[in-house]
């Protein structure tokens, strides 16, 4: 039965597990060495170092005695118990043992394979020094070295040539209870291009993120790559690449594949199943979000979940210039799914403003790599359509910010440097506080550095990026904090949201709720420091507050499908959360040989 159907029996069920979150009982039947395997059960970490010599360290053994003895693991392991505490601090101290991020980020990754509670009690401790290893900007530099670094299969990998079968392939996973999938084809990886298999770097990370931040149990996470080729020729030729090894097809056949996707993991898992396409080239993240949106529970992060944060920057940055939304003047370097993605949300918050939407979008400006999109101008697609003005062609970006003089340029297509000096003292001639947003991925893609806006504005820039970027300190003295428009604020929160009440058609107002919840949440001691969103330090809060108003909406606006009601909506997402506690184990009965002593089934 799919588990959307399940979990609408009760509600309060949920309500009471969350009193027990921290003493977790788990049942299972396995034991001894696969015990001590098993990445779901164990409390022992051993770790593969990255210089491809199989050396197991043990840094920590948590099983009581009790247990050891009940699960046959008791001689298997070192005889000293230590707590995940300690195993915490054992963790750190071989991390800072790195020589560089790409080495850290196997580090973690070899330790989600076999501890996943201590894993993410690790990233929870100081998800703002581990986001930047296993996202951006280390997880695309992972995904270019993919092949070299693969120890272990994450994810299911279907290929063109399952199709027919994917249901059955769905039927090889595991777990049964699956309520988020991310899922890539891997042609638009970051700014990277196409990584082809390569890719599965993305959906691994994401759905990290969907437990760090969003608290989603990982076992109820499935990350997926669509391998229909590639077409990049380094990739075709590496002796290590793991994908298969032809072009990309493409056209009806591709078609097919997703058609078959999407309707085997609904009919698996439920039609309130959240699928997260990620990474998908253009040409078809728009046409793919179109034609599921309205028929599954789906949306598109490059395009959405980045339309989120970046709006949420600018209702902040709206509090620093005193300003409404439709006050401003807005040129895009980029034309591609974020800037559209961006480019409507903020339409949407314009006309609530009380703006007709044609002059909302006469305020919108878009650069593409042929210059400025004007009407009239040869090969534009539907989507750019709506955003081509009747102006004189100019092929230049500071050509164009010098001509139409915008309040806020947002940089997303990956074009190192394209907001060049001159931009940016030109931004900061025409606006007392000019937005600059740099937030094209991974940083050495980044449109200018946040040094650069600071110090080219004289502190008076309003920036934001995509990637971090490390503190400002200018000559008179003030230090600035940069903002990252990292996507992780809003997709863990809208995934735990629209899980917690089974939403099965996620809308453009669910995006644009985020984002105003999101802002509200900077203070005024974040602005004045140069934050545009709330410190990483605090993404778990500020995920849960997210899912929270997302359930209120949804309900209010009868988009929620599971019954009854929850009263208490904010302890009802709490009750959702995974623990990084480990788990007491309950034990089947088992005949010990040597005495014939049963052990009953216990809780421990």
């Amino acid at each position: 039965m799919a588990h959307g159907l399940v979990r609408r029996e009760s509600v309060e069920t949920e309500m009471q597990k969350s009193e027990e979150k921290r003493k977790t009982f788990v049942s299972t039947k396995k034991r001894g060495y696969d015990v001590t395997r098993n990445p779901n059960l164990n409390k022992h970490h051993r770790q593969t170092e990255p210089s491809m010599v199989l050396l197991v360290v043990v840094v920590g053994m948590a099983f009581t005695l009790e247990e050891r003895l009940q699960m046959g693991t008791h001689g298997l392991l070192p005889p000293c118990f230590i707590s995940q505490d300690v195993q915490l601090l054992q963790v750190l101290k071989n991390y800072e043992m790195k020589r560089d991020d790409l080495d850290r980020y196997m580090f973690l990754m070899g330790l989600q394979d076999h501890n996943e509670k201590l894993f993410y009690r690790v990233l929870t401790s100081d998800i703002e020094r581990f986001m930047p290893i296993i996202y951006t900007p280390t997880v695309g530099l992972a995904c270019q070295q993919y092949g070299l670094i693969f120890r272990r299969p994450r994810g299911l990998f279907i290929t063109i040539h399952d199709r027919g079968h994917i249901s059955t392939l769905l039927q090889n996973w595991p777990e049964k209870d699956i309520r988020a999938v991310c899922v890539t084809d891997g042609e638009r990886i970051l700014g990277l291009g196409d990584l082809g298999c390569y890719g599965m770097g993305i959906p691994v990370g994401k759905l990290a993120l969907y437990t760090a931040c969003g608290g989603v149990p990982p076992q109820q996470c499935l990350p997926v790559m669509l391998d229909v080729g590639t077409d990049n020729e380094a990739l075709l030729k590496d002796p290590f690449y793991i994908g298969l090894r032809h072009k990309r097809i493409r056209g009806q056949a591709y078609d097919d594949l997703l058609d078959e996707f999407m309707k085997a993991v609904s009919d698996r898992y439920g039609m309130d199943c959240l699928i997260q396409f990620e990474d998908f080239a253009n040409v078809n993240a728009f046409r793919l979000l179109s034609k599921y949106r309205n028929k599954y529970c789906t949306f598109n992060d490059d395009i959405q979940g980045t339309a989120a944060v970046a709006v949420a920057g600018l209702l902040a940055a709206l509090r620093i210039t005193k300003s409404k939304m439709c006050d401003h003047t807005i040129v895009f370097q980029g034309a591609g799914e974020a800037a559209m993605g961006i480019a409507e949300l903020i339409t949407m918050a314009m006309e609530k403003e009380g703006l007709v939407k044609e002059k909302c979008l006469k305020k919108i400006w878009m650069v593409d790599s042929k210059g400025l999109i004007v009407k009239g101008r040869d090969h534009l697609t539907h989507e750019k359509e709506r955003f081509a003005h009747e102006h004189p062609h100019m092929k230049n970006l500071e050509d164009v910010v010098r001509e139409l003089k915008p309040t806020a340029i947002i940089g997303v297509a990956a074009v190192a440097g394209a907001f060049t000096e001159q931009i940016i003292r030109d931004m900061a001639s025409f606006n007392e506080h000019p937005i600059i947003f740099a937030l094209s991925n991974p940083t050495s893609k980044a449109e200018c550095t946040a040094e650069q806006c600071y110090t080219l504005t004289e502190g008076r820039g309003i920036f934001a990026s995509g990637s971090p970027f490390d503190p400002v300190t200018l000559s008179d003295g003030r230090t600035f904090y940069p903002g990252q428009g990292n996507n992780a604020y809003i997709f863990p929160g809208v995934g735990l949201g629209v899980i917690a009440c089974a939403v099965r058609h996620i809308n453009e107002e669910i995006f644009l709720t985020a984002a105003e919840t999101l802002a509200q949440l900077v203070t005024e001691k974040d602005l004045s420091e140069g934050r545009l969103y709330p410190p990483l330090s605090s993404i778990g809060v500020v995920s849960r507050k997210l899912a929270v108003k997302i359930t209120e909406y949804a309900y209010e606006h009868k988009m929620a499908t599971l019954r009854p009601e929850p009263s208490d909506k904010e302890g009802y997402v709490e009750s959702l959360t995974y623990s990084t506690d480990y788990d007491e184990f309950v034990v089947d009965s088992y005949r010990w040989p040597e005495d014939s002593m049963t052990v009953q089934s216990c809780k421990l």
